[in-house]
């Protein structure tokens, strides 16, 4: 499996290819806010996310097309599942203690998630 690490400017560029689906390195370039990169810049950037096997490309004569291999939420899901076992010992309740307690969430707001959270099984469970 690929490795899933990406460096700031490569998650910048994949978060601005999940959002256009599609681009060409000019398109993405001007996704940046001003001082945008060099264009050459942009275009090592992609050519690396290339080789590491995120995003693809479709080429008509010396035009490249480039849109994501890996969709955001593989990507979300494999970052927060590193980030519980590298730093909350592979345990959800501790990940989520972690945010409540840094969020300062109230009960009520813990019982909205409980409730969101209980909605959102029923739906993925009702598309199996």
């Amino acid at each position: 499996m690929r490795s899933m690490r990406l460096t700031k400017a490569e998650e910048q560029i994949m978060q601005i290819l999940w959002d256009m689906e599609e681009g060409l390195v000019k398109d993405i370039r001007n996704r940046f806010s001003d001082p945008k990169p060099a264009r050459n810049t942009v275009s090592t950037v992609v050519r690396v996310l290339e080789r590491k096997g995120f995003v693809g490309h479709r080429a008509y004569s010396n035009v490249h097309i480039y849109y994501p291999l890996v969709s955001k939420s593989e990507y979300s899901k494999h970052q927060l599942f590193g980030l519980m076992e590298n730093y909350f010992n592979n345990s959800f309740p501790a990940l989520a203690s972690f945010f409540a307690r840094e969020k300062d969430m109230s009960i009520k707001d813990l019982e909205e998630l409980m409730e969101d959270t209980k909605n959102e099984m029923k739906k993925s469970k009702r598309k199996k």
